[in-house]
């Protein structure tokens, strides 16, 4: 590995960090200091600059209100999106997924979002709640993901960016897919929160942030005994 030291960030707790979300932080740096990774977490509220040397960004979801005052703020910011641009990694749940598109729909208007990623949100008839799982894009090696979804809004994708999953339970984007991704970036409608529920995708931030094409294996029997319990749970729904 290229580094044994990672500053993660955490954006906006005051703002966006609804649905338990915070517990990616947790997941990525259970997992990065079990393999002898010193990690730094930084969270950085929305009066406060965002850092321009992290080595992951993570952002979690909220109500619309405090969506539309977070998306201002990190336009007007700017540094989430030039660390994207330059391959920072970057988790991005729900509200804080739609934010990295092109448009996003809250408190009944159209707002600007950051354009990090190829892809526009508007308001669905009905509410997603519930279960979500699906196959993940096989390009990214992370297998099934599963997670809880929440929101209101329908994600279209642009030709460039790739679904997270192809959803096999629950709404995801609009019905057929679920999350969104490209370069190292990556937006999702799970909660749970994410990386607790799917420690592949944890370990895949991690990689991409280290420079690594693999991590040292961790003993993952209890993660991976209630992975198999939700899956289950969904086969017999």
């Amino acid at each position: 590995m290229s580094t044994s030291y990672l500053r993660v960030v955490w954006l906006y707790p005051d703002l966006l960090s609804t649905y338990g979300d915070r517990g990616n932080l947790l997941a990525i740096a259970h997992r990065a200091r079990k393999r002898g990774i010193e990690v730094e977490p930084i969270s950085v509220r929305s009066d406060q600059r965002v850092p321009d040397q992290a080595d992951i960004y993570l952002i979690g979801g909220g109500e619309d209100g405090p969506q539309s005052v977070a998306g201002d703020r990190l336009i007007q910011d700017g540094t989430l999106a030039r660390a994207a641009d330059r391959g920072s990694p970057v988790l991005a749940v729900c509200a804080g997924y739609q934010l990295m598109g092109e448009s996003y729909y809250a408190s009944g208007e159209r707002h600007p979002g950051l354009g990090v990623l190829d892809l526009k949100s508007d308001r669905g008839q009905t509410r997603a709640v519930g279960e979500v799982a699906g196959d993940s894009d096989p390009n990214l090696g992370i297998g099934r993901v599963t997670g809880f979804e929440n929101h209101g809004g329908r994600t279209h994708l642009g030709e460039a960016v790739q679904p997270l999953a192809r959803v096999s339970n629950g709404i995801g984007n609009e019905g057929g897919t679920e999350g969104a991704w490209a370069g190292h970036v990556i937006g999702t409608y799970m909660h749970g929160p994410a990386l607790a529920r799917n420690p592949q995708l944890a370990d895949l931030l991690i990689r991409w942030a280290v420079g690594a094409a693999q991590l040292n294996p961790l003993d993952d029997t209890w993660p991976e005994r209630l992975r198999s319990e939700r899956f289950h749970a969904l086969m017999e729904a």
